[in-house]
């Protein structure tokens, strides 16, 4: 099994800008899941509490985790998973990536069939259906060592907490 590499050390909030990048190599295990989830609440939380617009990090931690499954689960290949959490600049926002070592397209990502019923009673298929709902844009690309699934997240703006009462 490869060895986990961590994400880079932790920079100042100002290097969160748009154009910040995060990567992680991750074991093609069930491990990589929490791993991923880990890093994108990371990179996402480095973005200052006074930036009134941010992408959704619970979105980005259960989109990212399907991706990551499906990389463990339906590729083959040898090597390992790596993921990439980069911020955007404008219109802002942020674009998750996961690059594993199989060619073969992920599916329907792209482009659903409008016919196509969904089975709520199904236990798998329905990752790429949130990945497809959730984000402002998704999609795949072959890379010169498999191909990388994507998805985009735009800016939101921050909840402000209720005074208690």
């Amino acid at each position: 099994m490869p060895d986990v590499i961590g994400p880079a050390p932790a920079a100042p909030v100002a290097a969160a800008a748009p154009g910040a990048c995060r990567r992680l190599t991750l074991p093609r295990t069930t491990a990589a899941v929490p791993l991923a989830r880990a890093l994108v609440r990371t990179a996402l939380g480095e973005i200052g509490s006074d930036v009134p617009e941010r992408p959704d990090r619970d979105t980005a931690e259960l989109l990212t985790a399907e991706l990551v499954a499906n990389a463990v689960e339906h590729t083959s290949g040898e090597g390992p998973i790596e993921l990439i959490v980069e911020l955007l600049a404008a219109p802002g926002g942020c674009q998750i990536e996961v690059h594993d070592p199989d060619p073969a397209a992920p599916g329907q990502l792209a482009c659903p069939d409008p016919d196509a019923e969904v089975d709520p009673w199904q236990e798998h298929g329905r990752g790429l259906l949130l990945i497809r709902a959730l984000s402002s844009d998704c999609g795949h690309r072959p890379t010169p060592h498999g191909k990388a699934v994507w998805f985009t997240l735009p800016r939101v703006p921050s909840q402000r907490s209720r005074p208690r009462r």
